[in-house]
């Protein structure tokens, strides 16, 4: 019988991250320590976008996510956005388990080093543990083709964590590979190590 398939990012957080954060952070039981639960990924589409740019998006949305988008709707009419009801305003998607762990190691190990003068992401969670990430244009990710793309669209992506405070989810996610901008603090802290190190 062959053995089960585990995405080699979900291996890594049960086999080193999970030990790692009981060691550093004094956790009694491995159920304390934070995990992802899940990653949504949310789009908008133009009010006066037509019915093929609206399948472009979701065909797109769907190679980068490995799953059907859901399409959101706009509840009321609003004339000055040129809004109808019921009009397609974005799409998305939320992956959990094992597409969870496959996108996020294409989110950190393909997409986000292939950003031109990429300097790393920003570091602020949203005070609940949970991270989001705006990407301003979505061929970045592999599974895109960027001669079919007539319309660049930008991505919201929010992982959720179990983490109680942003430091605990900040560490989650560092020891998972995400590439954390470093403040000029840290720079200078580096920087002042070294001079130490070397005298």
């Amino acid at each position: 019988m062959s053995s089960k398939y585990i995405p080699s990012l979900k291996k890594l957080y049960t086999e080193q991250i999970v030990p790692e954060l009981v060691k550093s952070r004094g956790y009694k039981n491995t159920h304390e320590v934070p995990k992802i639960t899940k990653i949504s990924l949310n789009t908008g589409i133009d009010a006066e976008a037509d019915k093929n740019q609206i399948g472009d998006v979701a065909r797109d949305l769907a190679a980068i996510a490995g799953q059907k988008p859901v399409l959101s709707k706009s509840k009321k009419a609003i004339s000055n956005f040129k809004l109808r009801e019921n009009q397609v305003v974005g799409a998305h998607v939320t992956l959990r388990g094992d597409r969870m762990w496959e996108f996020l190691q294409r989110l950190l190990a393909v997409a986000l080093p292939t950003i031109r003068d990429f300097r790393g992401v920003g570091s602020k969670l949203d005070g609940q543990g949970n991270y989001n990430l705006g990407i301003s244009d979505f061929t970045i990710f592999p599974e895109i083709t960027v001669e079919n793309v007539k319309k660049t669209m930008g991505l919201d992506v929010t992982i959720v964590t179990t983490a109680n405070t942003d430091e605990e989810g900040r560490e989650l996610l560092k020891l998972l590979g995400m590439p954390f901008r470093r403040t000029e603090a840290q720079v200078a802290a580096d920087a002042a190590a070294a001079k130490t190190n070397a005298a």
